[in-house]
C-alpha cells in the first residue's frame, strides 16, 4: 500500500536522520538476529521465514523476542488490506492471503480488511503517475468480487489443506468504508491528522519517488499513509488487532500504524513484510505491471492459472513450491529430488501446478485444468466430451461460440459454413478435401460427410472444429 522497503531505508531526510539510519542498520541484522531466538525457533515465525514468506518485521526487534512470545502467548489477530482496485485479486497478492492462512491455520484470527474508501484515495507505492479515479459504483462491485474470491480461497484451504487436529483461527473480512463513510473532513483531519508527522511522512521513498517525477504527487495520493495508518488503530481498538501483514513495498505504511498507535495508546503493535511476487525478468507480478495472472475464474481460468505455473522456469519452482504450498519443507525437497532424476516429466511444476490452483479454485476448478490440458496438448477426446460449455470457452477464449440446431443430413461442410469457419463457393469446399478442416481433433476431409454422433458431436452435443492451425469455433448442437 505504499513506501518500498528498501527505498525507505535508504532515503534519510533532515528531519529524524538518526532514526531512519538506526532503522537501517537493524533491518540489515533482523534476519541473523531472528534465527538466533530461541522462543521462535520452533514457532509459526520460524517457518515462515525458512519458507522464504516473511522478508522484515517491524519494529526493529519484534522478531527478536517481542513477537515471538506474543504468538506463544494465545491466538492474536493479524491484518492484511486489499484494495478493490480492479474486479479481481491477481497472483502477486496471493501470498499475503497465505500468509493470513498459515496464521490462521496456527490458531490465530486473521482479518481481511477490503479497502473500499483506500481504493478511491489511491496508493502511490511503486507508481509512476496517479491512478484515475474509481467511481463509488465501481469500488463496491469490486469489492463485492474480492470478498467472494477471499472467502473462496480460505473455504477451499480449509476443505483440501488444513490439518483437521488443529483448532483453525477465525476469518473476518471488513470493509474499511464502514468506518469512515461517517466521518467529515474536518472530523478525520482532527482526530487523525494531529498524530503524524509532516517530515517522517515526506520521508516516505513513494512520495519521494513522487515528489521528483515530472507529474508530482496529489495531496490525496499523500494522504493514503494517514488512512492505512488509522486502519490500524481502528483495527487495534476494535478487534485488538496487533500484527499487520503486507508486501515489502507496505513497510512505509506500516511504520506509520505502528507510529500512530504507539502515540494514541502507547500499545505495541508490528507489521511484518512479505517479499514482492516477481516475474523471471524482476517485473511485480501486478496488473499495473500489465502481466497479471487472476484468482478470478472470469479472468483467468483454472486452466490458464494451471499452465501458468506450469511453464516456471526451472529455477524458480523450488522456490514457489515453499512460498505458494503448504507441503511440508521435506516434501518440497523430495519433489525436487524427483524433478532432478527425471526433469523431462516437469513434476515439481506440476505439483506446484496442481496445489495454487486447488488452492484458488477447488478440486473441481483442478480437474477442470487438467481435462483442458488433456484436450488441448494430448488430443484427448474423452477430455473434450467431459468438458463443460463454460470449460471450453475458457479453454479457447478467442474462439466464437455458436448455438446450431441440429438438422437430419447436416455434413461437415454445412457446419462450417454456418459458423462462417470457411469461405462460401468452391474455395471453402476445396479447403475441406485438402484437410485444413478438423472436427474433435480428427481430421475432417469428407465435405459431404453426415455429421456422426459420439464422432462429430460429442456426448455433451459440443463439436470443437479447428480451421488450420490456429482458428477454433465450438458448436453447441441444439436438438430438433
Amino acid at each position: 500500500m505504499a513506501a518500498s522497503m528498501a527505498g525507505t531505508c535508504r532515503y534519510v531526510s533532515l528531519h529524524g536522520s538518526f532514526i531512519l539510519q538506526r532503522r537501517t542498520r537493524l533491518y540489515l541484522t533482523l534476519k541473523s538476529k531472528f534465527h538466533c531466538t530461541s522462543p521462535a525457533h520452533n514457532g509459526l515465525l520460524f517457518t515462515l521465514n525458512k519458507r522464504g514468506i516473511l522478508k522484515n518485521s517491524f519494529p526493529e526487534d519484534a522478531a527478536q523476542d517481542r513477537l515471538p512470545r506474543l504468538l506463544q502467548s494465545g491466538a492474536q489477530t493479524v491484518y492484511c488490506g486489499f484494495d478493490p482496485t480492479a474486479d479481481s485479486l491477481h497472483v502477486g497478492n496471493l501470498l499475503a492471503i497465505i500468509g493470513l492462512l498459515h496464521f490462521r491455520s496456527a490458531g490465530h484470527h486473521v482479518l481481511a480488511v477490503l479497502g473500499g474508501a483506500t481504493a478511491q484515495i489511491g496508493d502511490p507505492s511503486g507508481k509512476t503517475s496517479e491512478r484515475e479515479r474509481m467511481s463509488a459504483e465501481v469500488v463496491e462491485e469490486n469489492t463485492r468480487s474480492i470478498r467472494e474470491s477471499i472467502q473462496r480461497i480460505f473455504t477451499n484451504h480449509e476443505v483440501h489443506f488444513q490439518d483437521n487436529s488443529k483448532k483453525l483461527g477465525t476469518l473476518t473480512v471488513l470493509n474499511n468504508l464502514h468506518w469512515y463513510k461517517d466521518w467529515s473532513v474536518v472530523g478525520f483531519l482532527s482526530e487523525a491528522g494531529r498524530h503524524l508527522r509532516m517530515g517522517t511522512m515526506l520521508s516516505r521513498h513513494s512520495v519521494q519517488t513522487r515528489l521528483k517525477s515530472p507529474d508530482g504527487m496529489s495531496l490525496t495520493e499523500f494522504t493514503y499513509q494517514m488512512f492505512q495508518a488509522y486502519d490500524f488503530h481502528h483495527l487495534n481498538q476494535l478487534y485488538g488487532c496487533k500484527i499487520q501483514l503486507g508486501g515489502s513495498d507496505q513497510l512505509g505504511n506500516l511504520m506509520s500504524g505502528h507510529e500512530y498507535i504507539h502515540k494514541v495508546s502507547g500499545e505495541e503493535v508490528y507489521g511484518l513484510t512479505l517479499p514482492l511476487v516477481t516475474s523471471t525478468v524482476g517485473d511485480k507480478l501486478g496488473k499495473t505491471a500489465g502481466n497479471a495472472v487472476w484468482l478470478n475464474r472470469n479472468k483467468t481460468s483454472p486452466f490458464e492459472l494451471y499452465q501458468f505455473l506450469v511453464r516456471q522456469p526451472d529455477a524458480i519452482v523450488k522456490h514457489y513450491l515453499k512460498l505458494f504450498t503448504f507441503l511440508p519443507l521435506a516434501e518440497v525437497e523430495r519433489v525436487m529430488e524427483q524433478q532432478r532424476e527425471d526433469p523431462e516429466k516437469r513434476l515439481a511444476h506440476k505439483r506446484l501446478a496442481a496445489e495454487v490452483t486447488k488452492l484458488v479454485h477447488g478440486k473441481e476448478g483442478l480437474e477442470s485444468a487438467k481435462r483442458c490440458t488433456n484436450a488441448l496438448y494430448h488430443s484427448s477426446v474423452q477430455a473434450l466430451e467431459e468438458m463443460s460449455d463454460e470449460e471450453l470457452q475458457e479453454l479457447f477464449r478467442e474462439a466464437p461460440f455458436h448455438e446450431l440446431l441440429l438438422e437430419p443430413g447436416t455434413t461437415v461442410v454445412d457446419a462450417c459454413r454456418s459458423i462462417n469457419a470457411i469461405p462460401e463457393g468452391p474455395r471453402g469446399y476445396q479447403m475441406v478435401l485438402a484437410g485444413a478442416v478438423s472436427i474433435n481433433h480428427m481430421c475432417a476431409d469428407k465435405p459431404e460427410q453426415v455429421l456422426i454422433p459420439k464422432l462429430h458431436i460429442l456426448s455433451n452435443g459440443l463439436s470443437l472444429l479447428k480451421v488450420g492451425k490456429k482458428n477454433f469455433y465450438i458448436i453447441k448442437w441444439l436438438s430438433l
